[in-house]
């Protein structure tokens, strides 16, 4: 469509998390912008009739892989967008786990110049911290935030030295920008695949102590009370983290977190067949975990839904468990998942999840100026899924490359019906 043309769109549940709007009402969009909320809009030269339908501002998902440098064989910037938009996504925030690392401003530049060729979805990036995500000496983090890169992150790497962490808090703290941590212990990760625990010992399977991850992140929150730099823990999977963060917040400390589908549905003994879909980092934990990371979700300790997107290969997932990568696909079905995952089990209602999706996510990475709301003025990202209509998921008709995906013959509900990015049509459902 036409950003000069006009669009109305008509009769459906528009939530606004960020406003605190929750009713069946109109939306106008003007040249690319919401003009206005309400049934007193004007007639449109196109008109969307969302009826039994929710309208919502556009989602964000600020943890994604695109591979883009470097493994253009399992995804690229293009087919990223793709999959974004299907999935309802306006805005994604690409990972800096590429080959080269995005570390520099050129790079930053690389990433935005590819994303808006898409005309797809808005994309974002977060660099790395250190050169070469090796943890030894800090990336060009003043240059790439001058790029427009929204933080910084090893993804995939925990930056292992303390001290390192401390000076990336304090310098990332002069840019105003959010440091955000994989966080893992090597030392007592080791050669772990998957959860350590009965399941990995009954498969003979290296586990993955859950305290790798708890303890790099109580030492970083403890940085984090000496720097007061912005700090955001990424796919938090234990009941460890969670308390660790809730105390974090009790003390007022600038910490917030991300959950995944795939922690919230899947769990540790779904590897019973050695299935290298089941195999990611951090690894499916328990059913207390699981437990754990919903309640955290319903009392607010958990800030934003991620997707963690990470295309493979098939050629790489067939490898045995012990050498496949880590890593699930699954972009596009993330909003039916959470709201199995959520919605269904009564943990959130419609706006308090959304509100994961939307506002929350994009005051972390600091383009709620922008995005996360239906505020009149902004440009017009705008999400419409219908709740109820259901699907079987068939990875082969993904958008995306990566087809590394556990939950190919579920049967979900919520089907994204049209994804609007500044005012144009970017995805409408096939009927």
């Amino acid at each position: 469509m036409d950003d000069s043309r006009e669009l109305l769109i008509t009769n459906g549940r528009v939530i606004d998390p960020a406003n605190g709007l929750d009713e069946v009402t109109d939306i106008y969009v003007k040249e690319g912008k919401i003009q206005s909320i309400g049934k007193s809009g004007p007639a449109a030269a196109r008109t969307i009739d969302a009826a039994g339908q929710i309208v919502c501002p556009g989602l964000i998902d600020m943890h994604v892989h695109f591979r883009e440098p470097g493994d253009e064989e399992e995804e690229t910037i293009a087919s990223g967008s793709r999959a974004a938009v299907a999935g309802g996504f306006t805005s994604v925030v690409c990972m800096p786990n590429t080959t080269p690392p995005i570390q520099n401003e050129t790079s930053v530049e690389f990433v935005h110049r590819m994303g808006r060729q898409t005309r797809k979805t808005h994309v974002y990036v977060m660099g790395a911290v250190t050169k070469d995500r090796q943890g030894v000496e800090l990336a060009e983090m003043g240059l790439m935030s001058e790029a427009g890169a929204v933080g910084f992150t090893d993804d995939g790497a925990g930056v292992q030295d303390p001290a390192m962490m401390k000076r990336a808090l304090k310098y990332a703290g002069m840019f105003g920008k959010v440091v955000a941590q994989h966080c893992q212990d090597n030392s007592l990760a080791g050669s772990g695949v998957m959860n350590a625990g009965f399941n990995s010992s009954s498969l003979g399977l290296p586990g993955m102590d859950p305290l790798a991850e708890e303890l790099m992140l109580w030492r970083d929150i403890e940085l984090v009370r000496g720097t007061g730099t912005r700090y955001h823990a990424q796919h938090i999977s234990t009941r460890g983290a969670v308390e660790i963060i809730r105390r974090a917040k009790n003390d007022g400390l600038p910490v917030t977190c991300e959950v995944t589908p795939h922690h919230l549905l899947l769990d540790d003994s779904m590897v019973k067949d050695y299935d290298t879909n089941f195999k990611m980092s951090p690894p499916l934990r328990s059913l207390d975990d699981i437990a754990a990371l919903r309640e955290a979700v319903k009392d607010g300790i958990i800030d934003a839904l991620a997707t963690d997107h990470a295309p493979h290969l098939l050629s790489e997932k067939e490898l045995e468990f012990l050498i496949a990568p880590f890593g699930i696909a699954g972009l596009e079905i993330a909003l039916p998942l959470y709201a199995k995952a959520l919605i269904d089990t009564g943990t959130l209602d419609w706006p308090q999840m959304l509100a994961m999706m939307t506002c929350r996510p994009a005051k972390i990475i600091g383009i709620d100026n922008m995005k996360g709301s239906l505020d009149a003025g902004k440009w017009a990202d705008i999400t419409i899924f219908d709740p109820e209509r259901e699907f079987t998921v068939d990875v082969q008709k993904f958008r995306s490359k990566g087809k590394n995906c556990p939950y190919n013959g579920w049967r979900l509900k919520g089907v994204v019906m049209h994804t609007i990015v500044g005012g144009e049509m970017r995805y409408t459902a096939e009927d």
